[in-house]
């Protein structure tokens, strides 16, 4: 497929074709050789098997249990199945949000095919006809123009200033200019990169300028844009860190829920041997489910799923909207993240930021009127990047091309041509004289002017001259500027012949203009914030080193050039040597789709969670295997949205950083919630253990669903919506290996949650003193409903103290009104519960005096001083620690 390295002959000996084209029978017989000019579709999953893999996951095989047990529950005492009915309800709505989210792949290859022309103009039996795109064949020779879509990979034969926009393919911002020689292998590399090869255009890009003959070197699959496609299909969607760790808690908790399940259930039997009646068997079969009951934390995966979704809603309000729910914990421990140049840290419009010269006014009518770019009726430019960004010049010293137009009409011209490097216009002057503008690379006009403009008049262009001309054309280009020169010819009253070897003499010099794609004026602040919080920036473009380079350093993201790797040089480093040297490199130049994957995968194999941006069809499948892809929503084409996890809606470097610190406060918050439902749970457990070894029920299995389901699940969620601690951006990512109970989360489970235990048993037996005047292990009503009482809020008052694992939540400055209205909303339904008439009954609970009602409360408050002590010991230690 290197047929830019072979002549336009020997490709059409090769293609056994002509120049006139294929004949409509040969057409007919190569198509059913090589199929349809189309992308293979991606095979489509059914949706029940879709379905069902989402019941798979641990957490909701957790919630079917409890569903089960549950429902158990209710037969045994013959209640409602209301709560049974509630979790299957969740159960399904994560599974159709799941299934809805899924499908990318197949969307992906859709907008690749929509990418591709519906029509072409081809030679058939040396006549041009029109003809669908996908019947093209390899051997048709098809015309382009200005607006053609390309249809298919095709060597080019014949360019008449032939230029293509290729950004979606390579990166590169500006429109590349076509020719027909036949191209060599530099010196040192294995091949021509992509965004090099001059005589080649591919399927997926767009001529913007010119016209040209082309003969049909690939179609369908075997295209530049069939390997991305067969990329993408082949790209697997790995697990996020989060669901890595829930999974792992899921397993381990389903063998803890099964061990004390079966280790209560023989020992109950132990103690009631040799009484083995069915009553002493159901009996204790339903002490092992309360266990059960009260190890699953039911309300888990929702308060995760929701957590993530209200992380998604405040995303989406700072332009960052969230394609997969997982993706917003994702980017909480993002430590790399690799962007695309163009349109992302820069503001993808090609703008005049230096000029050289004596006279600025006639310098910037000169490359105005020099060019084909126009003003619309909202005063933006239309047209070629590097033109319009001339025009805008122009505009900005209060010249728009329309009064230019209307004082100085153009009356011929010589158009751009590759090999002169410039391109020359006539314009009539009001006396009746014509004035020639001419303008194009500053070596190439410079061999041509003879005199220079000063501002005043035109003077003798001597050697010293010349030399500091080309000395600001040097300093411009070594900060990676696009340069161009300016100079005129006045021919008097007699239209001159547009020959270029006519026009193109005895010029005078004008000035030269500087332009780059300028840095977003917010990104500096963004990567300097990304340093900060331990995060590394690396730049992948399809632009030039030096331009890359140079944006690169004005960015503060490196140093030296040395930091920085073009593809060619890529290709002469195998993977095992390049993942041992990538934290070498910063910048890559001149990428290919392949070279971006390699990038990425070598950051993961580095044990590295990397985030990948773009916005072209060659970023899709690096975004696609990055553990957070994220396309653009602006320039983006519809193939890198459907496969991004996130699309920026303003195209914005610095929507990331914002995006990263919403993702470290999501995961901070669901830490907080996995802390507080486990140490409720924890504390079920215990009590229940505790009254099993000394005979009395301290609360029934319908008591802990209700605990678990609503007491726990409202403050749950509102832990979710805890603003972010102040040093959220000033530490390091966390490691993506790093366990759920990490930092000492393990250990404030199992305090908290023996804590609540004994404050619970503490409550039955205050409450069964006060009812029968003795203390005993015996059952209680009072005791039952105190200890449940106590049980509900001290859960509740607990989940204040997770606003900071480490911090006092007397030092936090932002209240969350959330945390105080589910405080309020579970005190409300926990009261009614015990004591409306009817659910009161249905519980089994009595109306406990408004002594012990007090009692209940003090006991479940005393869990916040008792935490905030332990709290402020761990401190201490850990700053005697940091001193030594």
């Amino acid at each position: 497929m290197n047929d830019y390295l072979k002549s336009a002959e020997e490709v059409i000996l090769e293609q056994q074709t002509t120049e006139n084209g294929l004949s409509a029978k040969t057409a007919e017989e190569r198509l059913l050789k090589f199929g349809k000019n189309k992308l293979a579709e991606a095979k489509k999953t059914p949706l029940i098997v879709r379905f069902l893999k989402e019941l798979a996951d641990p957490m909701i095989i957790i919630l079917l249990a409890a569903a089960a047990v549950s429902g158990v529950t209710a037969a045994y005492a013959n209640e409602s199945f209301t709560d049974v009915f509630i979790i299957l309800a969740v159960v399904i709505i994560n599974a159709v949000l799941g299934v809805y989210q899924e499908s990318k792949a197949e969307k992906a290859i859709a907008a690749l095919q929509e990418m591709t022309a519906a029509t072409s103009k081809v030679l058939r039996d040396g006549m041009m006809r029109m003809v669908k795109s996908e019947d093209l064949v390899p051997g048709d020779v098809v015309l382009l123009e200005a607006g053609d879509a390309v249809p298919a990979d095709a060597r080019i034969i014949e360019s008449a200033s032939l230029k293509v926009e290729e950004a979606a393919l390579t990166g590169e911002s500006v429109p590349v200019s076509k020719k027909t020689d036949t191209l060599t292998v530099k010196e040192g590399e294995k091949d021509v990169p992509l965004g090099d090869r001059k005589n080649m255009i591919y399927m997926g890009s767009t001529v913007v300028y010119g016209r040209g003959k082309a003969i049909v070197t690939g179609t369908g699959m075997q295209t530049e844009m069939g390997k991305i496609a067969d990329a993408l299909a082949k790209a697997e969607d790995g697990q996020t860190p989060l669901q890595l760790k829930l999974g792992q808690l899921s397993k381990v908790l389903s063998v803890l829920v099964l061990g004390i399940c079966v280790f209560i259930f023989g020992f109950n039997l132990f103690k009631a041997y040799p009484d083995l009646s069915g009553t002493t068997l159901i009996d204790t079969f339903m002490v092992a489910v309360s266990l059960a009951v009260a190890a699953i934390p039911e309300g888990l995966a929702t308060v995760v799923t929701i957590v993530l979704s209200i992380g998604v809603t405040n995303m989406s309000k700072r332009n960052a909207v969230i394609r997969k729910l997982t993706a917003v914990e994702t980017l909480g421990c993002a430590q790399i993240i690799c962007s695309d140049k163009t349109g992302t840290l820069t503001q993808n419009r090609m703008t005049v930021v230096e000029h050289a010269g004596d006279d600025e006014t006639l310098l910037a009518k000169a490359m105005a009127l020099c060019s084909d770019a126009e003003l619309d009726e909202k005063n933006e430019a239309t047209g070629e990047p590097t033109e319009c960004a001339l025009v805008n010049y122009a505009y900005s010293l209060s010249m728009p091309k329309p009064q230019l137009k209307a004082e100085l009409p153009r009356v011929t011209e010589a158009p751009f041509d590759s090999m002169r490097k410039m391109m020359s216009t006539v314009h009539k002057q009001a006396d009746g004289s014509y004035i020639q503008y001419t303008k194009g690379a500053p070596d190439e006009v410079l061999k041509r002017c003879v005199s220079y403009w000063n501002g005043s008049e035109v003077l003798p262009l001597d050697d010293s001259r010349r030399a500091e001309i080309l000395g600001q054309n040097k300093a411009f280009a070594d900060r990676a500027l696009r340069v161009l020169c300016a100079a005129f010819r006045v021919h008097g009253n007699t239209l001159p012949d547009n020959a270029p070897e006519s026009l193109e003499q005895s010029l005078v010099y004008i000035g030269l203009t500087g332009m780059i794609d300028p840095v977003r004026p917010e990104v500096k602040a963004a990567i300097a914030e990304c340093r900060e919080a331990g995060i590394r920036p690396v730049m992948i473009t399809g632009d030039h080193k030096d331009t890359a380079v140079a944006i690169a350093k004005d960015l503060g993201m490196i140093e030296s050039a040395d930091e920085a790797l073009t593809g060619a040089q890529l290709n002469e480093i195998d993977d095992d040597t390049f993942a041992k040297t990538i934290q070498n490199y910063s910048v890559y130049a001149r990428v290919q789709p392949e070279h971006k994957v390699r990038i990425v995968n070598a950051w993961r194999k580095n044990g590295k969670i990397t985030a990948m941006t773009g916005d072209g069809v060659n970023d899709a499948p690096s975004i696609k295997n990055a553990d957070i892809g994220v396309g653009m929503g602006i320039t983006g084409t519809d193939v890198t949205k459907n496969v991004a996890d996130m699309v920026l809606a303003d195209d914005n470097f610095a929507t990331i950083v914002s995006a990263v610190e919403e993702g470290r406060r999501i995961y901070d918050n669901i830490r907080k919630a996995i802390q507080f439902l486990l140490s409720s749970n924890l504390s079920e457990v215990v009590a229940i253990f505790m009254a099993t070894l000394f005979g009395f029920v301290i609360l029934k299995p319908v008591h802990l669903l209700w605990i678990n389901l609503i007491t726990d699940t409202f403050p749950a969620l509102a832990l979710g919506m805890e603003p972010a601690e102040e040093n959220v951006m000033k530490r390091a990512p966390r490691n993506p290996k790093e366990g759920i109970f990490a930092g000492g989360l393990g250990f404030s489970i199992v305090y908290q949650g023996i804590l609540v235990a004994v404050l619970t048993v503490a409550a039955y037996l205050i409450g069964h003193y006060i009812e029968a005047g003795v203390w005993e292990f015996t059952n209680s009503p009072d005791g039952m409903t105190m200890a449940f009482l106590t049980m509900s809020m001290a859960e509740m008052f607990h989940s204040f103290n997770m606003r900071s694992r480490k911090e006092s939540i007397f030092t936090i400055k932002k209240q969350n009104k959330f945390l105080w209205g589910a405080m309020l909303l579970s005190l409300l339904l926990t009261t009614a519960v015990i004591y409306l008439p009817g659910i009161s009954d249905a519980f089994e609970f009595t109306h406990i005096s408004f002594v012990e009602y007090i009692v209940a409360l003090g006991l479940a408050f005393l869990v916040i001083p008792i935490v905030e002590l332990i709290k402020w010991i761990v401190r201490s230690i850990e700053r005697r620690k940091h001193e030594n």
